[in-house]
């Protein structure tokens, strides 16, 4: 089933997760994406902080921040933390680092990272370092 377009109320939700993310495991990069073999888009959230010996750490971090501030429109079950040197977290950051602004940047289908998408949101970096 395909998914709906990205809401603003989803944006906003993932942004004040990054946030605090952000303060125990800095993000280099967070985006949203939709590969096409998928059913639902996923919030990713780069750190060079996360490895494999450390990965479950992260994901019981963003847990434990899920759960202290719930959002209807943010599920735990559609996040994915992810090393900095991930292929998708190094497109991510291509892509802000090629087209610099202080806003979001969308990305429409084809190739990302090595996987074929449909769309994705890529926060700007401010996102992270933004008092809420």
């Amino acid at each position: 089933m395909d998914q709906g377009p990205l809401v603003s109320e989803e944006i906003d939700a993932a942004a004040d997760l990054i946030r605090v993310f952000d303060k125990i495991w800095p993000v280099k990069v967070a985006f949203w994406l939709k590969a096409s073999d998928e059913d639902q888009r996923y919030l990713y959230i780069a750190s060079d902080s996360i490895k494999d010996t450390n990965l479950g750490a992260a994901y019981r971090d963003v847990v434990r921040m899920v759960r202290h501030k719930p959002s209807p429109y943010l599920d735990v079950f559609r996040i994915k933390v992810i090393a900095g040197t991930n292929p998708l977290a190094s497109a991510a950051a291509d892509v802000i680092h090629r087209y610099p602004a202080p806003l979001a940047t969308r990305i429409g289908g084809g190739k990302f990272g090595g996987l074929t998408v449909d769309d994705g949101y890529i926060y700007p970096p401010s996102v992270a370092s933004a008092v809420p």
